[in-house]
């Protein structure tokens, strides 16, 4: 549903941005803390590791002049017995000589061999000892270095990713602003990927902490040049990167679903989508998302706080003191020590080392701790009591406005579903209840609207009645209408040349073009008699002699289109009287129908057969004329005076002249003076005047019946006289 608010912005980058902030808000101040705590440990550790080197280098040197001493012992002990055998030669034959001789090759070739070693070996060993020390100090300075440009040159890449996937909802939320044509492709695109972006966002972003967690974790397990303090470091750096990674992870994931949610989607997906959920994911419970809202905002702060704690303590082993004295444990263990002053005799001092000292500075970093974990606590606190303000609150108060709505009736409201909670499915709940009210009073609509066409809504308005199911059996009023009566001429005739289905094709074409014209006058149609209409008009006289007009006009159009189909053409009269009427219920309870009973009604009736007789289209009462506000704006003369059947009072009846074809009409205009010349002499017993007048009518507008039925009623009473009883009312027998 389009609301009157202003299109958002796509944000991703700032999103990023902020969270990037945020962990090394988290990670910078405790590596700092772990570089205090453990710095002089540690540089005083590498200044030992140098300073071994040089005592190491003269115990070797030592080791090496020992050596040559045990050589020349060595070859001082060869000579001694080479000496030995030689003053023995005088009591040996030639065969041992030749044994000494050759004992003698091996002990010089001994000695060469010692003093070609002996030659050969340098003046220093080499100090592999101390090049393995000094790589070890100089790989654990550089691994926080390296770990730290391994984050950051992926976080750059992660940013960079971001800004690719996150460019195309971008340039879709200014188009749309701007209200620019999107491609098809971009579309397709956002809304593809627009449900699945907080996950990709958050899954980015945490991609280069994931890729360091893993680095780091992997020179934990496999590296063995850590010395034990720059391990004790690089592990405790180790797990406060994975938590600060997972607070962020997840403080991406839930900022950017709030915004998908709240601001995006209903730009992207139409209105008939958003009446139902469009998650492709298990319906969530609002419990859960309580749930996690409070563990990001209190439980995973509050591991920071515990992790800082556990940061501030140091054991009595860690002080490095060989024994510990009466006043030391004092201080240490202050009036508690008097608990146990008889069992202190007893305990050696290694029983004290696993027992936490906090000295100045471990409070200071337990306060900063703290301070640290409140700070996280507030911005979570922040973020998500908004974000889930506007999840929960939001979606139920456009619920509840749309709910007022339509109660109003105004029954096109319908509620986006935002949620895939308990919200989502009362809100997908009252759009299909809201559907299903929309279709029933539609429904409710159509057959009213059908009743209309057997039941007017006029008719029901003058009854005072709502609907159709408010009418009961008697149910009447008397009100002063005008009666139109509509009839086809000759239709008898012109039926019999036709098939009952081609009667009822012809009758329906025929009314097709009469009703909307009595409905466009402000008229209603009470009943079809066959081919008569009967029409009521409640509210001007003019509406009704309008319509007889303009009825006349789309007889015209009628005959035109049936002469396409080889119909002959027909003719009309319409009759019109303004009087009493009574309007009602009449029937029984299985079968009603609403009916206008008046004398006023077979009048009209007797009015529409005198146009047969009198050659007129258009006939109206004395009393319709009185009634109307401007006659003048009518062409209309004076016809004759009337007894109708079953009618005792005489009625003056008028012809309108604006009905006939424009032909006859101009020539009817042209003799209305003298046709009423004629008249009068006519009724004042003048026949013979009377007659000349007709005649030389007739002679002009040799269409007009009036005039010869004027002629024929003087020729009559000149040639057999005038009655008694003879007033000048013509008594008409015929319906």
């Amino acid at each position: 549903m389009k609301h009157n608010k202003k299109i958002p912005k796509f944000i991703g980058l700032r999103i990023y941005l902020f969270s990037t902030i945020l962990y090394f808000f988290l990670v910078m101040p405790i590596m700092g803390i772990l570089f205090f705590k453990y710095g002089p440990e540690w540089l005083e550790n590498k200044n030992i590791t140098s300073s071994g080197k040089s005592h190491l280098s003269d115990s070797l040197l030592l080791n090496q002049d020992s050596l040559l001493i045990k050589k020349d012992s060595y070859l001082f002990k060869q000579d001694s017995a080479l000496m030995s055998k030689i003053k023995n030669l005088s009591n040996v034959d030639i065969d041992s000589l030749k044994i000494i001789d050759k004992e003698i090759i091996s002990v010089f070739d001994t000695i060469a061999g010692i003093i070609d070693s002996i030659n050969k070996q340098p003046d220093t060993v080499p100090l592999n000892i101390n090049i393995s020390s000094k790589t070890n100090s100089q790989t654990s300075e550089n691994k926080f270095g390296t770990t730290l440009v391994l984050l950051l040159k992926i976080l750059a890449l992660s940013f960079f990713i971001g800004f690719v996937f996150n460019l195309p909802f971008k340039i879709y939320f200014r188009k749309k602003r701007k209200v620019k044509k999107i491609s098809e492709r971009l579309f397709k695109f956002c809304k593809k990927l627009l449900l699945k972006s907080p996950i990709i966002n958050s899954l980015i972003l945490f991609l280069p902490y994931l890729v360091t967690l893993v680095y780091m974790a992997y020179i934990l397990l496999f590296d063995t040049s850590f010395d034990e303090i720059s391990k004790r470091f690089y592990i405790q750096f180790f797990f406060i990167s994975l938590v600060a990674s997972l607070l962020i992870a997840l403080f991406v994931y839930f900022w950017e679903k709030h915004r998908v949610h709240i601001k995006y989607i209903e730009y992207i997906y139409s209105k008939e989508e958003l009446r139902r959920r469009i998650f492709n994911i298990k319906v969530g419970k609002i419990k859960n998302r309580l749930w996690v809202s409070s563990g990001m905002t209190t439980l995973l702060p509050l591991t920071i706080v515990i992790f800082y704690l556990f940061l501030s303590l140091t054991t009595l082993k860690d002080i490095g003191l060989d024994k510990i004295s009466d006043a030391q444990l004092k201080i240490l263990f202050g009036k508690y020590l008097a608990y146990f002053s008889d069992a202190t005799s007893k305990i050696s001092f290694e029983d004290y080392q696993s027992f936490f000292y906090v000295n100045a500075f471990d409070s200071i970093l337990m306060f900063i701790g703290i301070f640290t974990g409140i700070f996280i606590s507030i911005i979570y606190i922040l973020f998500f009591v908004n974000w889930t303000t506007k999840d929960i609150v939001g979606p139920v108060k456009e619920l509840l406005a749309n709910m007022q709505k339509t109660g109003q009736g105004e029954l096109n409201q319908y509620s986006i579903v935002r949620t895939n909670d308990e919200i989502g499915e009362l809100t997908e709940g009252f759009n299909e209840m809201s559907q299903k009210l929309k279709d029933y009073i539609a429904n409710i609509s159509r057959m009213n609207k059908a009743n209309s066409r057997f039941v007017p809504r006029q008719f029901l308005d003058i009854l005072g009645k709502e609907s159709i199911a408010d009418i009961k059996l008697g149910d009447q009023v008397q009100k002063e209408m005008t009666i139109l009566f509509s009839d086809i001429r000759s239709f008898t005739s012109i039926s019999e040349e036709m098939t009952p289905k081609e009667n009822f094709d012809f009758l329906n074409n025929y009314l097709g073009y009469m009703e909307p014209v009595i409905r466009n006058n402000h008229g209603f149609i009470d009943k079809f008699i066959g081919d008569s209409i009967m029409a009521l008009f409640g509210d001007k006289t003019e509406d009704a002699i309008n319509a007889a007009v303009e009825m006349r006009i789309k007889l015209l159009e009628f005959n035109q289109v049936m002469s396409q189909f080889g119909k002959p053409p027909i003719e009309s009269g319409i009759g019109i009287h303004t009087g009493l009427l009574m309007l009602g219920i009449v029937g029984g309870e299985g079968r009603m129908d609403g009916t206008v009973i008046s004398d006023a009604v077979n009048l009209s009736s007797r009015l529409e057969g005198l146009t047969k007789i009198y050659g007129g289209s258009i006939i109206i009462s004395e009393d319709t004329l009185i009634k109307l506000n401007d006659p003048s704006q009518y062409n209309y003369r004076f016809l004759d005076i009337v007894k109708v059947k079953g009618k005792k009072e005489a009625v003056y009846i008028f012809e309108i002249l604006d009905g006939e074809p424009e032909k006859f009409k101009q020539l009817k205009i042209k003799t209305k003076d003298l046709f009423s010349n004629a008249l009068q002499l006519y009724k004042n017993g003048e026949f013979k005047k009377a007659e000349k007048y007709f005649k030389e009518t007739f002679k002009i507008n040799k269409f007009d019946k009036a005039a010869t039925i004027y002629i024929e009623r003087c020729n009559n009473l000149i040639k057999y006289g005038v009655p008694k009883n003879w007033d000048g009312i013509e008594i008409i027998e015929e319906k």
